[in-house]
């Protein structure tokens, strides 16, 4: 059907992979929409849309059953909506343990469509922005962000830059390592078949043939890496209840566009490091929501995350909701095209 474009500029990228999930929701065509969360899929298309998109808890929703269970541990399926309620009640829905899945967690899953109201007064937030400068950032973007730190601070939340005692160049490299090799086992049968890896994109047959040239040894010291990068994370919910980050480091872009090549000066070594803001959360396996935190001077939308401990996806639905009550950016700014209807 074409290229997918944004719900506030049909000339720019909707964002992915779920863009069109988040186009019908900012344009009033469904009232939720699901999708996928492996880079983001869930999260940075709500932020170039002006709607929520949340990425639980790794093992909240039940990935499959598919071939393989166990070590599957980067995607996982999780509810948009225009509204944080609408996106609870859809996780209510989609929670919940299936034997099949043996990692799936058994919490309740109808608490998550009860009452989101909660007092947020005292709350510590630690933003992570652009960790430090090493995130390159198109002009705008965490300035915004920065901006809606006041939001949370109206909200009577204590806020405070922080940052994790990890070096951020070795998870980049331990999320390629693991991307690799899920997407080699994922996709390595249509690479081998001739007439099939000639349908396989690029930026496809490149995940492929990382995975191929991977040893054993590369994968465990990958896991290895996560792991540690899960426990950096957690010594700071020692100190902070929750953290904020930016969603995306560029607004929309043009829809002709395959993929950013620059951002912030910086070129962009692989088709997927332009959404490198995304990967902490999933490789530590918290839930994280995109939040809408405002627009820029041309009119693009951006968004926040708030990332949470471990298993504490409602929690950080109860602050959004919070957030989306003071804010309200989705009724305040829908696409002009509805507005001039």
């Amino acid at each position: 059907f074409g290229t997918t474009t944004n719900a506030y500029d049909p000339g720019l990228i909707a964002g992915g992979s779920s863009g069109g999930a988040a186009v019908a929701l900012a344009l009033r065509l469904l009232p939720v929409a699901d999708g996928s969360d492996m880079m983001g899929s869930l999260r940075n298309p709500a932020a170039f849309n002006n709607v929520f998109g949340f990425r639980p808890s790794q093992g909240r929703v039940p990935h499959g059953p598919m071939p393989e269970v166990f070590v599957q541990q980067l995607a996982t399926e999780g509810p948009m909506g225009r509204t944080v309620t609408d996106v609870a009640r859809l996780l209510s829905t989609q929670a919940g343990y299936d034997a099949r899945v043996p990692l799936s967690l058994a919490d309740e899953p109808r608490d998550f469509g009860l009452d989101l109201q909660q007092d947020c007064n005292d709350l510590r937030l630690g933003w992570l922005g652009d960790y430090n400068g090493y995130l390159p950032m198109d002009d705008g973007v965490l300035s915004l962000c920065e901006s809606a730190l006041a939001d949370f601070s109206a909200l009577g939340c204590h806020v405070e830059a922080c940052q994790p005692d990890f070096s951020m160049e070795r998870l980049w490299q331990t999320w390629l390592t693991h991307r690799h090799f899920l997407v080699q086992g994922s996709l390595g049968a249509a690479y081998a078949d001739p007439q099939k890896r000639t349908l396989l994109k690029p930026e496809a047959q490149w995940e492929i043939e990382g995975g191929l040239r991977l040893t054993a040894a590369e994968v465990y010291q990958a896991s290895v890496a996560r792991s540690e990068w899960y426990r950096a994370v957690s010594e700071l919910f020692e100190r902070y209840d929750f953290l904020l980050l930016p969603t995306a480091q560029v607004f929309p872009f043009d829809a002709r566009q395959p993929w950013p090549r620059v951002v912030g000066g910086q070129t962009m070594g692989t088709y997927h490091r332009w959404m490198e803001v995304v990967i902490g959360p999933t490789l530590a396996g918290l839930p994280s929501i995109s939040v809408p935190v405002g627009f820029n001077p041309a009119g693009l939308p951006m968004g926040l995350q708030i990332i949470g401990p471990a298993r504490a996806d409602r929690a950080v639905l109860q602050l959004a909701y919070a957030h989306e009550q003071l804010t309200r950016w989705v009724e305040r700014r829908p696409p002009a095209c509805l507005q001039s209807a």
